[in-house]
This record gives structure tokens, sequence and C-alpha cells, in this order.
């Protein structure tokens, strides 16, 4: 199965960019999978939250097709342990879906239309990181799945 990824708006930090990178190079080793950023809403910050979240939605919905199962990386969904979320993802893997489709929103989170849409909620953490922090936390996440489903040395249990 294919899995993208939707990153909305850019990474501002150099540092951070750079460890989205390694670890995105690394799965293309196991996945065919695409990671896209998309673009800033032109003129965004004379909006108001609500109006952007909705405005970056549409963004995003516009990219997700009937048949994929989408899931949106929210501080409200489901957490696992890296090993429980690698057991996940191989179930995921097998889905009859097109495409395996993760979404993180920008700084205000996601569209009641994106929650509408979604199949799954995947939280990361207890805790609140910046949106740009959760791309490098969840591509890294996602290479370390896919070792322990590899039996790799990367994950040390």
């Amino acid at each position: 199965m294919k899995v993208a990824v939707y990153y909305t708006g850019k990474t501002a930090e150099k540092y951070l960019r750079m460890g989205e990178e390694i670890y995105a190079k690394r799965l293309t080793h196991y996945l065919p999978i695409e990671i896209t950023v998309l673009p800033d809403i032109k003129g965004g910050g004379k909006y108001s939250p609500e109006r952007l979240i909705e405005l970056e939605g549409a963004a995003l919905l516009s990219r997700v097709g009937p048949d994929d199962y989408l899931i949106l990386l929210d501080e409200s969904g489901t957490g696992y342990t890296s090993e429980a979320f690698a057991a996940w993802l191989e179930k995921q893997l097998h889905r009859p879906a097109r495409r395996l489709v993760f979404a993180v929103g920008g700084a205000y989170g996601f569209s009641p239309a994106l929650y509408e849409r979604a199949n799954h909620l995947l939280r990361l953490s207890e805790m609140t990181f910046s949106h740009q922090m959760v791309r490098l936390f969840f591509t890294e996440q996602l290479y370390r799945a896919m070792t322990i489903l590899r039996n790799e040395k990367y994950h040390n249990s």
C-alpha cells in the first residue's frame, strides 16, 4: 500500500527540516511513501484561526481520495507505544484502502470537515508539541515502526 504524509505549512527551523529529510530518506527503503508539504495559505495572517483552519482543511481534503484511509495526528487521538504503533501500522498497511494518508495540521489544528472525514486520530504523546516538531517526531516514529516490523536493530526494547 502507498503511504502519503501531508504537512501543513513550511518548517521554519533548519535543524527540524534536516531531521525530517534524514528519516524521510530512510523510509523510502521500506515503503512507497510520498511526503508533501502543503503551502501556507497566502495572507494567512489576516484570517481568524477558525477561517485559517477551514482553508487549510479544504487544501488537504482536495488531495484525499474517497478510498484513502485518513489518519489525523491529533492530541485527542489514540496513543501507542512504539511497538504497538508498529503493530497497528502493519494492520493498516494490509487494508484494502488505496492509500494510507497521515496528516499533520497547522498551528491551530484541523477543520471540522477534516475531523468528519478522518478514519482515525493518532496521538504522539500526552504532551503538546509544535506542529513543526511533530513532523520530525512522526517521521522518525514511522521509520522506527518499519525497523520494528523488520526486526532491525534501530529500536531497543
